[in-house]
């Protein structure tokens, strides 16, 4: 079992002197089961208030109705985010004078790696709450709420009956990270911007649960989960399309139009202080001899003027670049063998001694001033990978990575515990990023997303999701100008150099 739940019986006899300690914050489920959370010393809740609750049941259109999950990530940062959140919502609830609702963190909830996938997490779901709440409502970590007005915009639909809730999303142009699907209309099929929050209600769980038990989830990618989902759900007309709910908003909290809204995203790009000095990333640029002219040459004329330490690898030593042969010749996929040479020459006397490590694909764009201002929330002593987080067979006990192309970043701490741990290639041209997760895996090491990593092109993203996020990565110069795409979306501006004035944000 998932949690640890004491059902009423042993509540009454086995309650402590207080409900809250330093230890732990429990709060009541619909069917009175009493679930234990994670630490939150803040909020005190007696004895007294929790046996008056077990005693008056609650109606229908009660808050504990809903059971919120944040999609929390392992990483302390994120941690903070999270904790940050339920905080806020708890306090929301207090001053509503309602009794809290059931608040769950997803990287609490079991030691399986692809909970953050969302489907592997149902079963135990509708175990838990498919008796006695009515909705599962998801939260980023980012996601500003208005409890008080998700509450109401929830009681406008039937809990009987199956929804899939959310702010709509559709694709302009068929697509790579959805595997070319409805290329014919991209824009018929909508699936949730999960940062506005999404919900799903009990009936659609507990039927989801049941096509799971009955056909086990396949061992395939994870790639863009949000759309993924949408589309196991919707099942080839099977089952319920996305119902756009416009009260849930994807526009800054301070702005004018979000008094209309249920949820918001924060206004603020992430920083947690002085942004990390230039001089304390080390940047490597994979590259081959057959990109030298056209590939390198565009590194040169956009980000690569903002790194302070950068060297070129590739299988040819080019002094006019220059660029570094590392001794291991190109494969036309995988670079494994390269990506390792690379993590070692890190940790050795050949190059300045950082804090941090970004490795790059040569078609990678990026914003590195961006990238300073969000590595100043992590915390460097710590084994942290960071970038567009990817998984393999996760409904099947497979394993996170982050993918390559929209850039890897890794602590010094991770690149000495993965060096330490012997994990290395099968071959030269296996997939250097699946490599780094499935030893990262065994290693316990979280692997850390940010959605403003990007695998793709801009044009491989809905216009919306792109639309309120400061991005930091694209990749693939294919049927683009890479420069013109860097100085629309990366290139340094009054927002960048903003951030630099920004307040600090108390995490």
């Amino acid at each position: 079992m998932m949690w640890r739940v004491q059902k009423r019986s042993l509540m009454l006899t086995n309650l402590p002197l207080r409900v809250n300690s330093k230890r732990s914050f429990y709060s009541i489920s619909r069917n009175w089961c009493l679930c234990k959370l994670r630490p939150l010393e803040s909020e005190q809740w007696p004895l007294e208030s929790v046996m008056q609750q077990a005693s008056r049941g609650h109606s229908s259109e009660d808050l504990r109705d809903v059971v919120f999950v944040i999609q929390s990530q392992r990483n302390s940062f994120h941690v903070r985010q999270a904790e940050k959140l339920r905080k806020d919502l708890l306090l929301q609830t207090q001053a509503l004078q309602e009794s809290p609702p059931v608040i769950l963190l997803l990287h609490t909830l079991s030691d399986n790696e692809g909970d953050w996938s969302i489907l592997p997490l149902l079963p135990n779901l509708s175990s838990q709450f498919g008796k006695n709440s009515s909705w599962i409502m998801f939260l980023e970590e980012d996601t500003r709420v208005k409890l008080q007005k998700l509450h109401e915009v929830l009681k406008k639909f039937d809990r009987r009956k199956e929804w899939f809730l959310g702010k709509p999303l559709h694709d302009e142009e068929s697509t790579i990270i959805h595997h070319y699907a409805f290329s014919e209309n991209p824009a018929a099929f909508e699936y949730p911007d999960f940062s506005a929050g999404w919900a799903l209600s009990i009936p659609l769980v507990n039927r989801l649960t049941s096509k799971i038990e009955e056909e086990p989830l396949k061992s395939d990618f994870t790639i863009d989960l949000k759309h993924e989902v949408a589309l196991y759900i919707w099942e080839d007309r099977k089952g319920p399309r996305l119902t756009g709910v416009p009260e849930l908003c994807t526009i800054p909290e301070h702005n004018p139009r979000a008094q209309y809204c249920a949820t918001t995203v924060s206004s603020r790009s992430p920083l947690c202080g002085q942004p990390v000095k230039s001089d304390n990333i080390f940047v490597a640029v994979k590259t081959c001899k057959k990109f030298h002219s056209d590939r390198v040459p565009v590194v040169k004329k956009t980000w690569g003027k903002q790194a302070s330490l950068l060297e070129y690898y590739s299988d040819y030593a080019d002094p006019s670049i220059p660029t570094i042969n590392l001794g291991v010749p190109n494969t036309e996929r995988g670079h494994c063998g390269k990506t390792f040479a690379i993590l070692r020459r890190f940790l050795s006397n050949h190059v300045p001694n950082t804090d941090w490590l970004l490795i790059v694909d040569d078609d990678t764009l990026i914003s590195l001033p961006r990238l300073q201002a969000l590595l100043s929330c992590y915390d460097s002593s710590e084994p942290v990978c960071l970038g567009e987080r990817y998984g393999y067979g996760l409904g099947q006990g497979g394993y996170s990575y982050i993918t390559g192309g929209g850039g890897m970043v890794f602590s010094r701490e991770a690149v000495v515990q993965l060096l330490a741990s012997g994990c290395k290639c099968y071959s030269n041209d296996a997939p250097d990023d699946m490599v780094l997760g499935m030893c990262l895996n065994a290693l316990r090491v979280p692997v850390t997303h940010s959605p403003l990593f990007h695998q793709a092109r801009p044009e491989d993203y809905a216009k919306e999701f792109l639309a309120h996020q400061t991005p930091i990565s694209f990749h693939k110069h294919w049927n683009i100008d890479p420069i013109a795409v860097f100085n629309k979306w990366l290139k340094d501006d009054k927002h960048t150099e903003g951030l630099q004035k920004n307040t600090k944000d108390e995490l």
